[in-house]
């Protein structure tokens, strides 16, 4: 039965490297859904690609328009950031499985609007040294590198993936990034195995 899955993680952990490869194997043939943000496109980043960058009036109009299933907003240094999914004919759960990446808010709103059997979560882990060193290494590399941002969103990350907060989500299974291949390998065969079986509970 068709599934949404979420891939989750903390900032640096891996999980936008991972989601490519996943999208790339086509013996799992993932449908991708490109999400919507405020925020300024980073420099490696393509317009329709990672995501569709939008203005504050495209989200309102959006809203008015009741096309928005899933919304977060973040409150940066440099300014509100928001991530979100739009009803805008890309999901077809009658035929097609979907990756997406996503946070532990988007997730349940996701479980609302689809229904907790469809959505399947992929939290990927990585020890918080190594994840800041990564962190830092990819900021280094921007044009107009952000650390005031990255430090903001490394400590908000900390307390929105809690183990208080994971608990309460239901967030049992983790995937160690220390192998990226290894990881990618065992969440292929989940996929595999969510596919195949009806609806989760």
């Amino acid at each position: 039965m068709p599934k949404i899955f979420i891939i989750m993680g903390k900032s640096a952990s891996g999980k936008d490297t991972i989601y490519k490869k996943l999208l790339n194997n086509k013996d799992l043939n993932l449908k991708t859904v490109v999400m919507y943000t405020t925020r300024p496109k980073r420099d490696c980043e393509t317009d329709g690609v990672e995501y569709n960058f939008v203005d504050e009036e495209k989200f309102e109009e959006l809203k008015r328009q009741n096309k928005i299933i899933e919304h977060r907003a973040y409150n940066t240094v440099h300014g509100i950031w928001r991530y979100f999914t739009v009803n805008d004919g890309q999901i077809d759960l009658d035929n097609y499985n979907y990756l997406m990446l996503g946070t532990l808010q988007s997730y349940r709103q996701l479980r609302e609007y689809f229904g907790h059997g469809k959505v399947v979560p992929i939290y990927i882990e990585v020890e918080d040294g190594i994840r800041l060193m990564r962190a830092l290494l990819r900021e280094q590399k921007q044009e107009n590198p952000k650390y005031a941002e990255l430090c903001r969103r490394f400590l908000a990350d900390c307390e929105d993936f809690s183990e208080e907060n994971l608990a309460a989500y239901g967030i049992k299974k983790r995937y160690q990034n220390i192998d990226i291949d290894k990881c990618v390998q065992e969440i292929i065969a989940d996929i595999k195995y969510y596919a195949g079986h009806k609806d989760i509970i």
